[in-house]
Protein backbone atom coordinates (compact mmCIF):
# COMPACT_ATOMS: atom_id res chain seq x y z
CA UNK A 1 0.00 0.00 0.00
CA UNK A 2 1.24 3.62 -0.46
CA UNK A 3 0.16 5.91 1.83
CA UNK A 4 0.69 9.65 2.79
CA UNK A 5 1.56 11.08 6.19
CA UNK A 6 0.68 15.23 6.54
CA UNK A 7 1.88 16.25 9.47
CA UNK A 8 5.81 15.06 10.52
CA UNK A 9 5.80 15.68 14.48
CA UNK A 10 5.68 13.30 17.11
CA UNK A 11 3.00 11.53 16.20
CA UNK A 12 3.06 11.57 12.77
CA UNK A 13 6.59 10.25 12.61
CA UNK A 14 5.45 7.76 14.61
CA UNK A 15 2.80 6.93 12.58
CA UNK A 16 5.17 7.03 9.44
CA UNK A 17 8.10 4.81 11.15
CA UNK A 18 4.96 2.26 12.01
CA UNK A 19 3.62 1.95 8.53
CA UNK A 20 7.05 1.69 6.91
CA UNK A 21 8.09 -0.66 9.52
CA UNK A 22 5.01 -2.93 8.27
CA UNK A 23 6.31 -2.73 4.67
CA UNK A 24 3.87 -0.20 3.41
CA UNK A 25 5.53 3.01 0.76
CA UNK A 26 4.99 6.41 3.01
CA UNK A 27 5.24 9.63 1.59
CA UNK A 28 5.47 12.44 4.39
CA UNK A 29 4.76 16.25 4.05
CA UNK A 30 4.34 18.64 6.23
CA UNK A 31 3.52 22.47 5.88
CA UNK A 32 6.83 23.44 7.17
CA UNK A 33 9.01 21.44 4.67
CA UNK A 34 12.18 21.04 7.28
CA UNK A 35 10.08 18.97 9.32
CA UNK A 36 9.91 15.96 6.51
CA UNK A 37 13.77 16.02 6.31
CA UNK A 38 13.84 16.31 10.32
CA UNK A 39 11.28 13.16 10.57
CA UNK A 40 13.13 11.04 8.66
CA UNK A 41 16.49 11.51 10.50
CA UNK A 42 14.45 11.26 13.32
CA UNK A 43 13.11 7.56 12.03
CA UNK A 44 16.61 6.59 11.02
CA UNK A 45 17.78 7.30 14.13
CA UNK A 46 15.00 5.31 15.91
CA UNK A 47 15.80 2.03 13.27
CA UNK A 48 19.64 2.87 14.24
CA UNK A 49 18.84 2.29 17.67
CA UNK A 50 16.74 -0.58 17.13
CA UNK A 51 19.84 -2.56 15.72
CA UNK A 52 22.11 -1.87 17.77
CA UNK A 53 19.31 -3.37 20.22
CA UNK A 54 19.47 -6.64 17.74
CA UNK A 55 15.34 -6.36 17.42
CA UNK A 56 16.08 -5.63 13.89
CA UNK A 57 18.73 -6.09 11.08
CA UNK A 58 20.55 -4.04 9.04
CA UNK A 59 19.19 -4.71 6.19
CA UNK A 60 15.63 -4.92 7.75
CA UNK A 61 16.29 -1.34 8.91
CA UNK A 62 17.52 0.00 5.20
CA UNK A 63 14.36 -1.31 3.82
CA UNK A 64 12.41 0.53 6.23
CA UNK A 65 13.99 4.06 5.60
CA UNK A 66 14.28 3.12 1.29
CA UNK A 67 9.76 3.40 2.05
CA UNK A 68 10.40 6.67 3.10
CA UNK A 69 9.00 9.16 0.31
CA UNK A 70 10.03 12.60 1.08
CA UNK A 71 7.13 15.12 -0.94
CA UNK A 72 7.59 18.82 -1.24
CA UNK A 73 3.94 19.75 -0.26
CA UNK A 74 0.99 17.91 1.18
CA UNK A 75 -1.33 18.23 -1.46
CA UNK A 76 1.05 17.03 -4.40
CA UNK A 77 -0.73 14.88 -6.87
CA UNK A 78 -0.05 11.27 -6.69
CA UNK A 79 -1.48 7.53 -6.60
CA UNK A 80 -2.14 6.85 -2.78
CA UNK A 81 -4.21 4.73 -1.24
CA UNK A 82 -4.51 6.12 2.39
CA UNK A 83 -3.85 9.82 3.63
CA UNK A 84 -3.47 10.27 7.19
CA UNK A 85 -3.35 13.72 8.46
CA UNK A 86 -1.92 14.69 12.18
CA UNK A 87 -1.77 18.37 11.64
CA UNK A 88 -2.46 21.15 14.04
CA UNK A 89 -6.16 20.11 16.10
CA UNK A 90 -8.00 23.05 14.73
CA UNK A 91 -11.19 22.24 12.40
CA UNK A 92 -10.08 25.05 9.78
CA UNK A 93 -6.69 23.87 9.24
CA UNK A 94 -8.23 20.33 8.60
CA UNK A 95 -10.52 21.12 6.04
CA UNK A 96 -8.47 23.20 4.15
CA UNK A 97 -5.89 20.34 3.93
CA UNK A 98 -8.58 18.15 3.07
CA UNK A 99 -10.43 20.18 0.48
CA UNK A 100 -6.45 20.46 -1.11
CA UNK A 101 -6.11 16.41 -1.33
CA UNK A 102 -9.99 16.27 -2.38
CA UNK A 103 -8.43 17.99 -6.11
CA UNK A 104 -5.54 16.62 -5.96
CA UNK A 105 -5.84 12.74 -5.09
CA UNK A 106 -7.87 10.02 -7.02
CA UNK A 107 -11.70 9.26 -5.39
CA UNK A 108 -10.26 6.18 -4.31
CA UNK A 109 -8.07 7.42 -1.53
CA UNK A 110 -9.32 6.77 1.75
CA UNK A 111 -9.03 9.76 4.09
CA UNK A 112 -8.28 9.47 7.74
CA UNK A 113 -7.63 11.96 10.67
CA UNK A 114 -5.64 11.44 13.45
CA UNK A 115 -7.52 13.52 15.31
CA UNK A 116 -7.90 13.37 19.42
CA UNK A 117 -10.27 16.27 19.77
CA UNK A 118 -12.12 16.64 16.87
CA UNK A 119 -15.61 14.83 15.87
CA UNK A 120 -14.97 13.24 12.44
CA UNK A 121 -18.17 13.95 11.22
CA UNK A 122 -17.62 18.02 11.73
CA UNK A 123 -14.28 16.98 9.64
CA UNK A 124 -15.89 15.11 6.91
CA UNK A 125 -18.40 17.63 6.47
CA UNK A 126 -16.24 19.75 4.31
CA UNK A 127 -15.10 17.22 1.88
CA UNK A 128 -17.44 17.06 -1.12
CA UNK A 129 -17.41 13.12 -0.52
CA UNK A 130 -17.60 12.84 3.13
CA UNK A 131 -18.32 8.85 3.46
CA UNK A 132 -14.50 8.95 2.60
CA UNK A 133 -13.00 9.78 6.03
CA UNK A 134 -12.48 7.70 8.84
CA UNK A 135 -10.46 8.37 12.21
CA UNK A 136 -7.76 6.67 13.15
CA UNK A 137 -6.62 7.57 16.51
CA UNK A 138 -2.84 6.38 17.16
CA UNK A 139 -1.07 7.04 20.94
CA UNK A 140 1.92 8.01 21.63
CA UNK A 141 3.93 6.09 20.42
CA UNK A 142 2.74 5.07 17.80
CA UNK A 143 5.47 2.00 16.68
CA UNK A 144 5.00 1.12 20.44
CA UNK A 145 1.58 1.66 21.50
CA UNK A 146 -0.10 -1.58 19.83
CA UNK A 147 -3.38 0.24 20.01
CA UNK A 148 -5.63 2.49 17.71
CA UNK A 149 -8.89 3.82 17.66
CA UNK A 150 -11.13 3.07 14.27
CA UNK A 151 -14.03 6.05 14.47
CA UNK A 152 -16.51 5.93 11.51
CA UNK A 153 -18.03 9.33 10.98
CA UNK A 154 -22.02 9.58 10.25
CA UNK A 155 -21.38 8.62 6.42
CA UNK A 156 -18.19 6.82 6.52
CA UNK A 157 -18.42 4.08 4.46
CA UNK A 158 -18.61 0.63 6.22
CA UNK A 159 -16.34 -0.72 3.89
CA UNK A 160 -13.45 2.07 4.65
CA UNK A 161 -14.07 1.14 8.26
CA UNK A 162 -13.04 -2.81 7.64
CA UNK A 163 -9.99 -1.91 5.23
CA UNK A 164 -8.61 0.46 8.17
CA UNK A 165 -9.12 -2.17 10.94
CA UNK A 166 -7.78 -5.03 8.63
CA UNK A 167 -4.26 -2.56 7.59
CA UNK A 168 -4.20 -1.90 11.41
CA UNK A 169 -4.51 -5.80 12.54
CA UNK A 170 -2.34 -6.43 9.66
CA UNK A 171 0.46 -4.50 11.35
CA UNK A 172 0.47 -6.56 14.92
CA UNK A 173 -1.67 -3.76 16.40
CA UNK A 174 -5.13 -3.91 17.68
CA UNK A 175 -8.33 -1.55 16.29
CA UNK A 176 -10.97 -1.07 18.31
CA UNK A 177 -14.11 0.71 16.22
CA UNK A 178 -15.69 3.51 18.42
CA UNK A 179 -18.71 6.06 17.91
CA UNK A 180 -17.68 9.30 16.93
CA UNK A 181 -17.94 10.71 20.68
CA UNK A 182 -16.26 13.11 22.49
CA UNK A 183 -13.03 11.29 23.73
CA UNK A 184 -13.94 8.43 21.15
CA UNK A 185 -12.99 5.14 23.99
CA UNK A 186 -9.99 5.20 25.40
CA UNK A 187 -9.68 8.96 26.62
CA UNK A 188 -13.26 8.73 27.72
CA UNK A 189 -12.28 5.64 29.46
CA UNK A 190 -9.56 7.21 31.20
CA UNK A 191 -11.80 9.88 32.97
CA UNK A 192 -13.31 6.72 35.85
CA UNK A 193 -9.78 6.97 37.27
CA UNK A 194 -8.69 10.23 37.38
CA UNK A 195 -11.92 12.21 38.25
CA UNK A 196 -12.56 10.09 40.88
CA UNK A 197 -8.98 10.60 42.28
CA UNK A 198 -9.55 14.58 41.94
CA UNK A 199 -13.27 13.96 44.02
CA UNK A 200 -11.39 11.76 46.68
CA UNK A 201 -8.31 14.98 46.99
CA UNK A 202 -11.53 17.70 47.24
CA UNK A 203 -13.02 15.67 49.92
CA UNK A 204 -9.46 14.98 51.87
CA UNK A 205 -9.58 11.26 51.76
CA UNK A 206 -5.06 11.16 51.82
CA UNK A 207 -2.72 12.91 49.95
CA UNK A 208 -2.08 12.25 46.52
CA UNK A 209 1.29 9.85 47.31
CA UNK A 210 -1.57 7.91 49.29
CA UNK A 211 -3.70 7.81 46.44
CA UNK A 212 -1.52 6.32 44.08
CA UNK A 213 -0.17 3.73 46.23
CA UNK A 214 -3.40 2.29 46.94
CA UNK A 215 -3.93 2.41 43.56
CA UNK A 216 -0.65 0.69 42.49
CA UNK A 217 -0.65 -1.66 45.36
CA UNK A 218 -4.70 -2.95 46.42
CA UNK A 219 -5.91 -2.46 42.35
CA UNK A 220 -2.62 -2.94 40.77
CA UNK A 221 -2.11 -0.20 38.36
CA UNK A 222 1.15 0.82 37.06
CA UNK A 223 0.88 4.47 38.22
CA UNK A 224 -1.38 6.41 40.55
CA UNK A 225 -3.70 8.96 39.09
CA UNK A 226 -1.73 11.72 40.06
CA UNK A 227 1.61 10.23 38.95
CA UNK A 228 -0.33 9.53 35.92
CA UNK A 229 -1.36 13.63 35.48
CA UNK A 230 1.88 14.46 36.24
CA UNK A 231 3.51 12.16 33.36
CA UNK A 232 0.93 13.19 30.83
CA UNK A 233 0.88 16.84 31.66
CA UNK A 234 -2.10 18.49 34.23
CA UNK A 235 -2.72 21.46 31.41
CA UNK A 236 -3.32 18.02 28.24
CA UNK A 237 -5.60 16.32 31.57
CA UNK A 238 -7.33 18.96 32.54
CA UNK A 239 -7.82 19.97 29.16
CA UNK A 240 -9.25 15.98 27.90
CA UNK A 241 -11.61 15.84 31.53
CA UNK A 242 -13.51 19.52 30.61
CA UNK A 243 -13.49 18.67 26.97
CA UNK A 244 -15.15 15.25 27.48
CA UNK A 245 -17.09 16.52 30.62
CA UNK A 246 -18.83 19.38 28.25
CA UNK A 247 -19.08 16.99 25.09
CA UNK A 248 -21.34 14.64 27.54
CA UNK A 249 -23.06 17.81 28.40
CA UNK A 250 -21.80 18.03 32.00
CA UNK A 251 -22.67 13.99 32.85
CA UNK A 252 -22.21 14.16 36.46
CA UNK A 253 -20.37 10.56 36.58
CA UNK A 254 -17.44 12.78 34.27
CA UNK A 255 -17.66 15.92 36.23
CA UNK A 256 -14.63 18.18 36.18
CA UNK A 257 -12.68 18.93 38.91
CA UNK A 258 -12.36 22.57 40.76
CA UNK A 259 -8.50 21.97 42.12
CA UNK A 260 -7.16 21.79 37.95
CA UNK A 261 -7.88 25.80 36.82
CA UNK A 262 -5.59 27.00 39.51
CA UNK A 263 -2.74 24.55 39.64
CA UNK A 264 -2.94 24.73 35.18
CA UNK A 265 -2.78 28.81 35.87
CA UNK A 266 0.51 28.04 37.79
CA UNK A 267 2.42 26.33 35.90
CA UNK A 268 2.28 23.29 38.19
CA UNK A 269 1.36 20.83 35.34
CA UNK A 270 3.98 17.72 36.27
CA UNK A 271 7.17 16.41 34.99
CA UNK A 272 7.36 18.97 31.94
CA UNK A 273 7.44 22.02 34.40
CA UNK A 274 9.46 20.42 37.61
CA UNK A 275 6.06 20.65 39.74
CA UNK A 276 2.77 19.00 39.50
CA UNK A 277 1.51 16.74 42.23
CA UNK A 278 4.91 15.84 43.02
CA UNK A 279 8.21 17.88 43.29
CA UNK A 280 10.00 16.50 40.72
CA UNK A 281 13.63 18.61 41.20
CA UNK A 282 13.23 16.82 44.85
CA UNK A 283 13.40 13.11 46.24
CA UNK A 284 10.23 11.80 46.83
CA UNK A 285 9.73 11.09 50.87
CA UNK A 286 9.77 7.63 52.32
CA UNK A 287 6.92 6.25 53.96
CA UNK A 288 6.70 6.55 57.00
CA UNK A 289 6.90 3.78 60.05
CA UNK A 290 4.28 2.44 61.80
CA UNK A 291 4.92 3.11 65.75
CA UNK A 292 1.52 1.38 66.92
CA UNK A 293 1.33 -1.31 69.74
CA UNK A 294 0.50 -4.39 67.39
CA UNK A 295 -0.32 -6.94 70.47
CA UNK A 296 -3.09 -4.71 71.39
CA UNK A 297 -6.28 -7.02 71.18
CA UNK A 298 -8.33 -6.22 67.95
CA UNK A 299 -11.92 -7.51 67.19
CA UNK A 300 -14.19 -7.34 64.18
CA UNK A 301 -17.79 -8.60 63.22
CA UNK A 302 -16.45 -9.84 60.15
CA UNK A 303 -15.00 -13.39 60.04
CA UNK A 304 -13.26 -12.42 56.66
CA UNK A 305 -11.42 -9.82 58.59
CA UNK A 306 -10.70 -11.79 61.34
CA UNK A 307 -9.18 -14.92 59.26
CA UNK A 308 -6.89 -11.95 57.69
CA UNK A 309 -5.28 -11.03 60.52
CA UNK A 310 -2.73 -13.79 60.94
CA UNK A 311 -0.90 -13.08 64.22
CA UNK A 312 -3.06 -10.77 65.93
CA UNK A 313 -4.53 -11.19 69.44
CA UNK A 314 -8.32 -11.68 68.68
CA UNK A 315 -10.40 -10.45 71.50
CA UNK A 316 -13.55 -8.93 71.76
CA UNK A 317 -13.32 -5.49 73.86
CA UNK A 318 -10.56 -4.61 71.72
CA UNK A 319 -9.84 -2.48 68.64
CA UNK A 320 -12.68 -2.96 66.25
CA UNK A 321 -12.02 -3.10 62.64
CA UNK A 322 -14.92 -3.43 60.44
CA UNK A 323 -15.31 -3.51 56.84
CA UNK A 324 -17.11 -0.73 54.54
CA UNK A 325 -19.06 -1.64 51.21
CA UNK A 326 -19.92 1.84 49.57
CA UNK A 327 -20.39 3.37 52.98
CA UNK A 328 -18.87 5.09 56.01
CA UNK A 329 -17.16 3.88 59.62
CA UNK A 330 -19.05 6.52 61.24
CA UNK A 331 -22.59 4.99 59.91
CA UNK A 332 -21.41 1.55 61.08
CA UNK A 333 -20.83 3.03 64.75
CA UNK A 334 -24.04 4.34 64.45
CA UNK A 335 -25.79 1.49 63.52
CA UNK A 336 -23.95 -1.15 65.90
CA UNK A 337 -23.61 1.09 68.52
CA UNK A 338 -19.75 0.44 68.34
CA UNK A 339 -17.28 2.73 70.66
CA UNK A 340 -16.30 5.16 67.91
CA UNK A 341 -12.83 6.19 69.78
CA UNK A 342 -11.23 2.67 68.82
CA UNK A 343 -13.66 1.72 65.61
CA UNK A 344 -11.69 1.98 62.57
CA UNK A 345 -12.75 1.06 58.79
CA UNK A 346 -10.80 -1.68 56.69
CA UNK A 347 -11.26 -1.69 53.09
CA UNK A 348 -11.77 -5.20 51.86
CA UNK A 349 -10.13 -4.49 48.55
CA UNK A 350 -7.21 -4.29 50.75
CA UNK A 351 -6.87 -7.05 52.92
CA UNK A 352 -5.33 -10.00 50.17
CA UNK A 353 -3.18 -7.75 49.17
CA UNK A 354 0.48 -6.21 50.63
CA UNK A 355 -0.92 -2.93 51.63
CA UNK A 356 -3.76 -2.48 53.80
CA UNK A 357 -6.59 0.82 54.01
CA UNK A 358 -7.15 2.18 57.21
CA UNK A 359 -10.14 4.08 57.93
CA UNK A 360 -9.80 6.85 60.49
CA UNK A 361 -13.32 9.54 61.44
CA UNK A 362 -13.08 12.15 63.45
CA UNK A 363 -13.56 10.84 66.96
CA UNK A 364 -10.71 8.36 66.40
CA UNK A 365 -8.38 8.39 69.18
CA UNK A 366 -4.93 8.65 68.00
CA UNK A 367 -3.22 6.15 70.22
CA UNK A 368 -5.92 3.51 69.02
CA UNK A 369 -5.25 4.51 65.48
CA UNK A 370 -1.50 3.86 65.56
CA UNK A 371 -2.24 0.62 67.39
CA UNK A 372 -4.57 -0.62 64.28
CA UNK A 373 -2.38 0.44 61.96
CA UNK A 374 0.42 -1.79 63.74
CA UNK A 375 -2.23 -4.63 63.64
CA UNK A 376 -2.75 -4.50 59.94
CA UNK A 377 1.34 -4.28 59.31
CA UNK A 378 1.75 -7.90 61.15
CA UNK A 379 2.98 -10.06 58.14
CA UNK A 380 5.25 -7.35 57.07
CA UNK A 381 2.49 -5.56 55.29
CA UNK A 382 2.20 -2.21 54.24
CA UNK A 383 -0.46 0.18 55.72
CA UNK A 384 -2.14 3.68 54.65
CA UNK A 385 -4.47 5.68 56.53
CA UNK A 386 -7.28 7.70 54.86
CA UNK A 387 -10.04 9.66 56.01
CA UNK A 388 -13.62 7.92 56.32
CA UNK A 389 -15.39 8.85 53.31
CA UNK A 390 -17.78 6.29 51.83
CA UNK A 391 -16.32 3.67 50.18
CA UNK A 392 -12.94 4.89 50.61
CA UNK A 393 -10.33 5.38 48.33
CA UNK A 394 -9.81 1.66 46.37
CA UNK A 395 -13.39 1.10 46.06
CA UNK A 396 -14.11 4.47 44.76
CA UNK A 397 -11.60 4.46 42.24
CA UNK A 398 -12.18 0.73 40.70
CA UNK A 399 -16.33 1.62 41.05
CA UNK A 400 -16.03 4.92 38.71
CA UNK A 401 -13.53 2.76 36.46
CA UNK A 402 -15.98 -0.10 36.14
CA UNK A 403 -19.43 2.75 35.80
CA UNK A 404 -17.70 4.80 33.41
CA UNK A 405 -16.72 1.79 30.88
CA UNK A 406 -20.24 0.25 31.72
CA UNK A 407 -21.82 3.76 30.69
CA UNK A 408 -19.47 3.69 27.46
CA UNK A 409 -21.32 0.67 26.86
CA UNK A 410 -24.20 1.23 27.38
CA UNK A 411 -24.63 3.99 24.78
CA UNK A 412 -23.14 1.70 22.59
CA UNK A 413 -20.25 4.16 21.68
CA UNK A 414 -18.07 0.64 21.55
CA UNK A 415 -18.64 -3.29 22.24
CA UNK A 416 -17.99 -4.61 25.42
CA UNK A 417 -14.64 -6.79 24.11
CA UNK A 418 -12.99 -3.48 22.24
CA UNK A 419 -13.60 -1.64 25.24
CA UNK A 420 -11.53 -4.05 27.71
CA UNK A 421 -9.04 -4.21 24.84
CA UNK A 422 -8.56 -0.31 24.37
CA UNK A 423 -7.90 0.51 27.81
CA UNK A 424 -5.59 -2.64 28.65
CA UNK A 425 -3.75 -1.64 25.77
CA UNK A 426 -4.12 2.04 25.93
CA UNK A 427 -4.29 2.75 29.38
CA UNK A 428 -2.13 -0.41 30.89
CA UNK A 429 -4.69 -1.40 33.23
CA UNK A 430 -4.16 -5.15 34.62
CA UNK A 431 -7.41 -5.89 33.33
CA UNK A 432 -10.22 -4.23 31.56
CA UNK A 433 -13.25 -2.80 33.19
CA UNK A 434 -15.43 -4.58 32.15
CA UNK A 435 -13.47 -7.71 32.99
CA UNK A 436 -12.70 -6.09 36.42
CA UNK A 437 -16.43 -5.58 37.37
CA UNK A 438 -16.92 -9.30 36.58
CA UNK A 439 -14.19 -10.15 39.13
CA UNK A 440 -16.07 -8.41 41.65
CA UNK A 441 -19.62 -9.83 40.46
CA UNK A 442 -22.32 -7.95 38.57
CA UNK A 443 -24.14 -8.04 41.90
CA UNK A 444 -21.12 -6.76 43.72
CA UNK A 445 -20.70 -3.50 41.76
CA UNK A 446 -24.22 -3.25 41.93
CA UNK A 447 -24.40 -3.03 46.18
CA UNK A 448 -20.93 -1.08 45.91
CA UNK A 449 -23.08 1.58 43.58
CA UNK A 450 -26.03 1.73 45.35
CA UNK A 451 -24.52 2.49 48.64
CA UNK A 452 -22.36 5.31 46.94
CA UNK A 453 -25.25 6.74 45.92
CA UNK A 454 -27.63 6.44 48.69
CA UNK A 455 -24.38 7.36 51.31
CA UNK A 456 -23.45 10.19 49.42
CA UNK A 457 -26.42 11.72 47.35
CA UNK A 458 -24.30 12.08 44.37
CA UNK A 459 -25.67 11.46 40.88
CA UNK A 460 -22.04 10.87 39.67
CA UNK A 461 -22.24 7.30 41.87
CA UNK A 462 -25.44 6.55 40.42
CA UNK A 463 -26.01 3.31 39.02
CA UNK A 464 -25.91 2.39 35.24
CA UNK A 465 -28.46 0.73 33.55
CA UNK A 466 -25.83 -2.19 31.93
CA UNK A 467 -24.64 -2.76 35.34
CA UNK A 468 -28.17 -2.85 36.76
CA UNK A 469 -29.45 -5.05 34.21
CA UNK A 470 -26.76 -7.69 34.18
CA UNK A 471 -27.06 -8.21 37.76
CA UNK A 472 -30.34 -8.75 37.82
CA UNK A 473 -30.11 -11.37 34.93
CA UNK A 474 -27.19 -13.05 35.99
CA UNK A 475 -25.22 -11.84 33.12
CA UNK A 476 -21.48 -10.99 32.87
CA UNK A 477 -20.56 -6.97 32.47
CA UNK A 478 -18.64 -8.20 29.68
CA UNK A 479 -21.99 -9.37 27.77
CA UNK A 480 -23.42 -7.45 25.04
CA UNK A 481 -26.42 -9.51 25.56
CA UNK A 482 -29.27 -9.81 22.81
CA UNK A 483 -30.43 -6.14 21.07
CA UNK A 484 -33.43 -5.54 18.79
CA UNK A 485 -31.09 -5.07 16.02
CA UNK A 486 -29.79 -8.86 16.52
CA UNK A 487 -33.52 -10.37 15.60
Amino acid sequence: MRMRMIGTGVMGRGIAQWAATAGHTVELADARQESVGEAVEFIRSMLDRAVQKGRTTAEDAAAISGRLVPLDSPGQPGDVDLVIEAVREDLGTKAELFAELEKALPERTVFASNTSSLPITRIAATLRDPSRLVGLHFFNPAPLMKIVEVIPGTFTRPEIVEQVSGLVRDTGHEAVVVSDTPGFLINHAGRGLVTEALALLEEGAAEPVVIDRIARDVLGLKMGPFELMDLTGLDVTATVIESIWEGFRYADRLRASYLTPNRVAAGLHGRKTGRGWYDHNAETPPEQAISGDASRPVWSPDAAVREALAGATIAEGGIVLVPTWGTTVASAIAAGGLPPERTFGVDPLSLPTGRRVLAVTPASDVTAARDAAAVLSLGDKKVSVVRDVAGGVAQRLVASIVGVAAAIAEHGIASPGDIDLGVTRGLGYPVGPLAWGDRLGASRVLALQTALHETTGDPRYRPTRWITERAQLGLPLTAAGLSPADL
